[in-house]
């Protein structure tokens, strides 16, 4: 590997999209570990993950955002400006999609702000292992390279792997000389405890389906390896809008808590390769998402919720 900081290169790579079409899991892919969480749900993602790759002489930083949609509360304005800041100060934009579906307006925006910065931007249609008619991509390559001059275009599967290399080459093309942000080996700038409390909302989200909706926020209370000893002692409070969404939480004789936390705990243990003791409990703030007090003790950016 060549030491010469003129000749590493990097690029600063903004994922968006709309709700649930597979951008954390393709981050999580591309980085080949877990920094991003997952669900079934829509709007999964609420603060800017930053992921970093470094391969070679090339390094990529990319930014997660949340997926584009209509504001409903405090907490949606400060992600649909998570959004737009994270594009504004990128070298490119990855714009995911998903197979078989046509643009809509969320795409069609994204597009509009590609134009207006005119801002490189690569298309990666997610999930092409659910399609069953493969002339259906063609005609969705041939539509979207209509409305934008794509640096590249490239199917992919975030569940198997597919189009993964090539999807790499191309983001690669977009690095630019002028060295590293990053140490080689950082894998995200995320803190410990923001890492932790998603893991938890991870869970919480996967494990209650449909029961308990977005309302929810995770804080880490304490996060502290134990003195002599490979034990890292965890502390969380969850925060629901309700008193049902508490006694779903907490589940028949503590059952769906424990499910939660042994669950998370098992992530945190891979995460940071070593023994996890983890303690939750839950309270209850009505309304919290539009409370800007609230959300800025949840660990929000207040400038986040003005107009």
């Amino acid at each position: 590997m060549n030491n010469n900081i003129n000749e590493k290169k990097s690029a600063f790579i903004a994922i968006v999209g709309r709700p649930n079409v597979g951008k954390s899991s393709l981050l999580n892919r591309i980085l080949g570990a877990k920094v991003a969480i997952v669900s079934s749900k829509p709007q999964t993602t609420r603060t800017r993950i930053t992921g970093v790759l470094t391969e070679d002489d090339v390094q990529l930083v990319f930014v997660d955002t949340p997926g584009m949609h209509k504001p409903k509360n405090s907490l949606g304005k400060y992600m649909v400006r998570s959004v737009s800041e994270s594009v504004s100060g990128v070298d490119c934009c990855m714009l995911v999609v998903e197979a078989g579906r046509e643009a809509g307006q969320t795409e069609l925006s994204l597009i509009e702000k590609f134009k207006a910065m005119d801002m490189p931007a690569i298309l990666a249609i997610n999930k092409i292992d659910t399609l069953k008619e493969k002339d259906v991509l063609m005609k969705q390559i041939l539509e979207y390279s209509k409305y934008y001059d794509f640096a590249a275009v490239v199917p992919v599967s975030a569940e198997d792997g597919s189009g993964l290399t090539d999807l790499k080459d191309e983001l690669k093309n977009q690095a630019m000389e002028g060295g590293h942000f990053f140490e080689d080996d950082t894998l995200t700038d995320q803190p410990e405890r923001v890492l932790a409390s998603e893991m938890i909302r991870e869970k919480i989200l996967r494990l209650t389906d449909k029961e308990i909706p977005h309302g929810i926020a995770v804080v880490i209370e304490k996060l502290r390896m134990r003195e002599g000893k490979d034990i890292l002692d965890v502390e969380a409070t969850i925060y629901c809008e309700r008193e049902t969404h508490k006694r779903i939480l907490i589940g028949k004789n503590g059952s769906m808590l424990k499910k939660i936390s042994s669950y998370a705990r098992q992530d945190m243990e891979r995460f940071f390769d070593c023994k996890v003791y983890l303690q939750t409990w839950i309270k209850v703030k009505e309304d919290w998402r539009n409370s800007v007090q609230l959300m800025r003790n949840f660990g929000y950016d207040e400038k986040d919720f003005k107009n």
